[in-house]
């Protein structure tokens, strides 16, 4: 299957082997990529150990599979990507199917040779 993140490869060559700890994403991008696809999935484990440790309480793995299970994603379109900065849209559909932009710059830090989710300005 195509990867949900819109890269265009192969789920299997692209987003999987960091869903599966196999390699980490190399990039704020990559992990940002990576978390897409994993909402669409609903891989709540790989989206809590991706979040910073600053910003795991309140988002426990619980949280984010409810929030995978409820939301129809449809596409993710990159708009800017920099060391530690990933400014995106993510199409999903409302409960009236209705398209809907979730527009964010989210903030990334690398510790120990991995990249994590710290927080995002949100875009109306």
């Amino acid at each position: 299957m195509n990867c949900p993140c819109g890269s265009g490869l192969q789920y299997e060559n692209c987003c999987q082997p960091y869903h599966l700890k196999l390699k980490s994403a190399p990039t704020a991008e990559a992990l940002m990529r990576s978390r897409y696809s994993a909402f669409v999935l609903a891989e709540a484990d790989y989206l809590f150990e991706t979040t910073h440790v600053s910003r795991q309480k309140g988002n426990g793995k619980d949280a984010y599979l409810q929030s995978a299970k409820n939301t129809k994603w449809v596409k993710l379109e990159i708009i800017a990507a920099d060391i530690s900065i990933v400014e995106f849209k993510a199409f999903y559909l409302n409960k009236k199917f209705q398209t809907e932009v979730l527009h964010e710059k989210s903030n990334f830090i690398l510790e120990n040779g991995k990249w994590y989710y710290v927080d995002g300005v949100f875009y109306s």
